[in-house]
C-alpha cells in the first residue's frame, strides 16, 4: 500500500514540473532572436510617416501642406513671398498746368505815327510798297520780324516798319468765334468803301453775282466777315440786320458786338429808318468798319457816339 502511494505522488510531481516549464518557454524563441512576437505592431506616432523627414528639415510630415497666405507668400514671410500683403505702386503726380501767357489773352495793334508810311509786301525796304498808311491809322499785329510789324492790308499779309508805329493792346474775347470774325475783318483793312457794293449773299446764303472783296460798304463788310468767320447769315442792310441777333444794352457792350448808328442824313427819320451805319466793336472804344473812304480800325469819336442807336450780338 505504501509503495502505491509513493508512486502516485511522484507521478503528480512530474506533471507539475512539465506544465511549469511549458508556460515559461512560450513558442521556444528567446527575446534576442530574429523571430517575431505574436503581439500586434503598435501604431507609429505622427511625424514618422511617408514624408521621409520632419517639418524642420524640409521634409513632408505626411499630413496636409500648410496653407499659403494671400499674395503667394507663406505665413512666416520667408523665401520669395511678400508676407501676404499686396503692395500697389504709388501713382505718379500729375504735371502742373503750364501758366497762361498774358500776351495770348491780348490782341496786339499798332498806330502809325508817320505820314504816308510805306506798307510793304515783305519785312525790308527791298520789298515793294503796296500802299501808304496815314498817320493815326491802326492795324492788327500778326507778328514781328526784326523791326517790322506784320499786319494785313487789302487781303494780303504786309509789313510796316516799327520806327513809324507805336503799339497798344485790347483784351481778346473768350468766344473763339468772335475772334475768328474779327480776324476776317483785319484782312479787309484798306479795302475801298463803295456805297451799295454787291453783297456776298442775299441774306439767306444764296451767293450773288458780281461780289468781290475789292470793295465794301458798312453792312456788306459786316455780312461778309460774320459769314466767313462764324457761318452767320446776316441780312443785306443795316436796317434789316438790326432786327437779327440779340439786343445788348450799351452798358454791356462787348468785343465782337455790332453797333448800329444813325448819320447826318438819317437822324431825323423814325424807327429803323434812322439807322445808316454799322461797326464791329473791338473794345477800348475801338471799332472796325468802313465809311466814306476804306475799311479801317479807329476809335469812336464823340460825334459818332451821339449817333448811337442800338447794339446787337450775333455770336
Amino acid at each position: 500500500m505504501k509503495k502505491h502511494l509513493m508512486a502516485a505522488t511522484m507521478l503528480a510531481l512530474s506533471f507539475s514540473f512539465l506544465f511549469a516549464a511549458g508556460c515559461a518557454g512560450g513558442s521556444g524563441n528567446s527575446d534576442d532572436s530574429q523571430g517575431t512576437s505574436s503581439e500586434e505592431t503598435l501604431p507609429q506616432p505622427p511625424g514618422d510617416g511617408e514624408g521621409g523627414g520632419s517639418e524642420e528639415n524640409g521634409g513632408n510630415d505626411g499630413g496636409e501642406a500648410p496653407p499659403e497666405t494671400p499674395g503667394g507668400g507663406t505665413g512666416d514671410n520667408s523665401g520669395g513671398g511678400n508676407g501676404g500683403e499686396n503692395v500697389s505702386p504709388e501713382p505718379e503726380p500729375e504735371p502742373e498746368p503750364e501758366p497762361e501767357d498774358p500776351q495770348e489773352k491780348q490782341a496786339q495793334y499798332i498806330t502809325v505815327t508817320g505820314q504816308s508810311v510805306n506798307i510793304r509786301s515783305g519785312p525790308g525796304t527791298g520789298y515793294p510798297s503796296v500802299g501808304l498808311a496815314e498817320k493815326g491809322t491802326a492795324y492788327a499785329v500778326g507778328g514781328k520780324e526784326g523791326n517790322w510789324y506784320q499786319t494785313w492790308y487789302k487781303n494780303q499779309k504786309v509789313y510796316i516798319h516799327g520806327d513809324y508805329a507805336v503799339t497798344f493792346s485790347l483784351p481778346k474775347s473768350d468766344n473763339e468765334k468772335v475772334e475768328e470774325v474779327i480776324s476776317e475783318g483785319y484782312k479787309q483793312i484798306g479795302v475801298p468803301y463803295v456805297y451799295g457794293a454787291v453783297r456776298l449773299h442775299d441774306g439767306y446764303g444764296n451767293r450773288l453775282k458780281g461780289f468781290t472783296k475789292a470793295k465794301f460798304d458798312c453792312s456788306s463788310l459786316v455780312q461778309y466777315v460774320f459769314h466767313e468767320g462764324a457761318d452767320v447769315l446776316l441780312q443785306t442792310t443795316t436796317r434789316t440786320q438790326v432786327k437779327q441777333g440779340k439786343f445788348v444794352p450799351r452798358s454791356e457792350l462787348s468785343r465782337g458786338d455790332c453797333i448800329y448808328f444813325t448819320n447826318s442824313i438819317r437822324q431825323n427819320n423814325t424807327g429803323v429808318e434812322r439807322i445808316g451805319h454799322v461797326a464791329i466793336y473791338l473794345g477800348g472804344n475801338y471799332i472796325l468798319h468802313t465809311a466814306t473812304d476804306y475799311a479801317r480800325i479807329e476809335q469812336i469819336s464823340s460825334t459818332r457816339w451821339s449817333y448811337y442807336i442800338e447794339t446787337r450780338r450775333f455770336v
